[in-house]
């Protein structure tokens, strides 16, 4: 596992089960949020990163969604730091990770988090989801029905999740096995041609560059 630095503000760390797996640190005024959480052996890369950095503390935990390969470091990681920082999703998507209710496609609940943990990503006044540290989540089902991605302004970096893989720069396609509603996520794609991002990255691939010139191409794969 290796930290890389890919912006002003945000590293990333990655692991390799198979397929890679990402999660990033985002360098705050007050300290660290971190997006996803990995799998557990991420845990203690995690920690020493943090514990070491000199930038602060972890304030936050922000997660694209609750699939067991993005959440599997989040009960280490709290012990670590006395288990009082928010953990937080989209609403729609807690009831999912805590096993009350099947993921879309899936026979079977499966608590991904133990039930308490996540609380719902803040909204303002509108119900539009408010920022989170230096982070504007934008709601970008498919999926799951609570993915969100995160867009970091000043860097002009997207931390997409799932919403997209990627191999040699391009933008692939979610795993299709994985994913609840393929024909939603390809809408929720165009996410990218709305904000376009100078930079995405996602959990399971590098990193795509300008991916807005990219979605004409996507979709028609």
């Amino acid at each position: 596992m290796k930290w890389t630095r890919i912006s002003e503000h945000i590293w990333s760390l990655r692991a390799w089960v198979l397929i890679p797996v990402n999660v990033w640190l985002v360098k705050e005024e007050d300290g660290w949020t971190l997006v996803d959480a990995g799998i557990g052996p991420m845990a203690a890369k995690i920690t020493r990163w943090i514990e070491a950095g000199g930038h602060g503390p972890l304030r936050r935990i922000a997660l694209t969604h609750g699939h067991s390969d993005h959440v599997g470091a989040i009960t280490r990681v709290l012990a670590a730091f006395g288990g009082d920082i928010p953990v937080m999703a989209h609403e729609l998507e807690i009831p999912y990770m805590e096993g009350r209710q099947p993921y879309p496609r899936r026979k079977k609940a499966a608590q991904s988090v133990p039930a308490g943990i996540a609380s719902a990503l803040p909204t303002d006044g509108q119900g539009k989801l408010a920022q989170v540290g230096g982070l504007t989540p934008l709601h970008a089902p498919g999926h799951s029905p609570g993915h969100v991605v995160y867009y970091h302004e000043q860097d002009d970096v997207m931390l997409a999740g799932d919403l997209f893989t990627s191999s040699g720069g391009r933008l692939k396609r979610p795993m299709a096995m994985f994913t609840a509603d393929m024909e939603e996520a390809l809408r929720s794609a165009r996410v990218v041609e709305h904000i376009k991002p100078g930079r995405l990255e996602v959990c399971h691939g590098g990193s795509v560059l300008r991916p807005a010139e990219q979605i004409g191409a996507y979709l028609r794969q």
